[in-house]
């Protein structure tokens, strides 16, 4: 009875211990490689923000996100119209994108209009080439442009009932930090300046780098 005892209380320890060590494990694997870089409303995580999508190019060519996304990625929802905001903030990202060049770290700027009436791509292909030569514009028919941005949930709305050539639009402002293998990391306002964008995205492209993501 002693030798079962024992036997049993054995074999329940080591039970005990096997479950710990799987716990562990998985706990470790499921770790938030980007947990140090994340700030606000992106310690929650991103989960849900994205989508696969295809686009027309600045060069008339049509693209997928598999294209698109292939490596870390800045996405920006705006329209070459805008007045003031959209082309500063392209600015601030394309700066951004040169500092992390001078580091030897490669993003890729991306500019999705939320006008793609007036967005042509040989209207993105002026104001892309005018920011960084790696700044890739996109558009597409207003259902495909309406999908990518509620995929990003972003919100926009043309004010073009007045007047339907001459109309600002209503969009958000955000950045998205898209990195392949684990999609949005990063959501960033247009109160950061260049060089601290620059600072959060290396961040996280290092946290990849390191993870092997």
């Amino acid at each position: 009875m002693a030798k079962d005892r024992t036997i049993l209380i054995l074999g329940c320890l080591a039970a005990v211990l096997l479950l710990a060590t799987g716990w562990l494990w998985l706990s470790r694997g499921e770790a938030d490689a980007f947990a140090p870089c994340r700030k606000g409303l992106e310690a929650g995580g991103l989960d849900g923000l994205g989508a696969p999508f295809a686009l027309t190019d600045q060069n008339g060519a049509r693209v997928t996100d598999r294209q698109v996304l292939a490596g870390p990625a800045l996405l920006y929802f705006g329209y070459t119209y805008c007045p003031d905001v959209c082309p500063m903030d392209s600015a601030r990202n394309a700066e951004a994108v040169a500092i992390l060049d001078q580091r030897g770290m490669r993003l890729t700027p991306v500019f999705i209009t939320v006008d793609p009436k007036r967005d042509t791509p040989e209207v993105l292909r002026d104001f892309t080439g005018a920011m960084h030569e790696r700044m890739i514009g996109l558009t597409g028919s207003p259902a495909e442009i309406d999908a990518v941005a509620k995929a990003w949930r972003n919100y926009y709305r043309l004010n073009d009932q007045e007047d339907p050539e001459n109309y600002l639009v209503d969009h958000m402002t955000n950045s998205y930090l898209v990195m392949p293998g684990a999609g949005t990391v990063g959501v960033f306002d247009r109160e950061l300046s260049a060089p601290e964008l620059a600072e959060r995205a290396a961040c996280f492209i290092d946290a990849a780098s390191i993870a092997g993501i």
